[in-house]
């Protein structure tokens, strides 16, 4: 399971959280996060993977979300 339907965006960077089920059958919440920057014609791209492990895919992704905010708001 590899969900990538649940993309958004969120104060100028594009979030795409995804979850990954693992063989053990707890469920991995990942992340990829993208800003378009105007001062860089190519944009910069942040990947964490098994953010944290959960029972579901829908706890993951909201995992996924809640953090990804997070990240973005202490950065400014």
């Amino acid at each position: 399971m590899q969900n990538n339907k649940h993309i958004h965006h969120y104060n100028g960077y594009s979030v795409s959280p995804s979850a990954h089920r693992l063989p053990n059958g707890w469920v991995a919440a990942n992340l990829l996060l993208t800003r378009h920057g105007a001062r860089s014609a190519e944009p910069v791209s942040y990947k964490f993977d098994a953010l944290d492990y959960f029972d579901s895919e829908t706890q993951a992704v909201g995992h996924a979300v809640t953090w990804a905010r997070g990240w973005i708001d202490s950065r400014g």
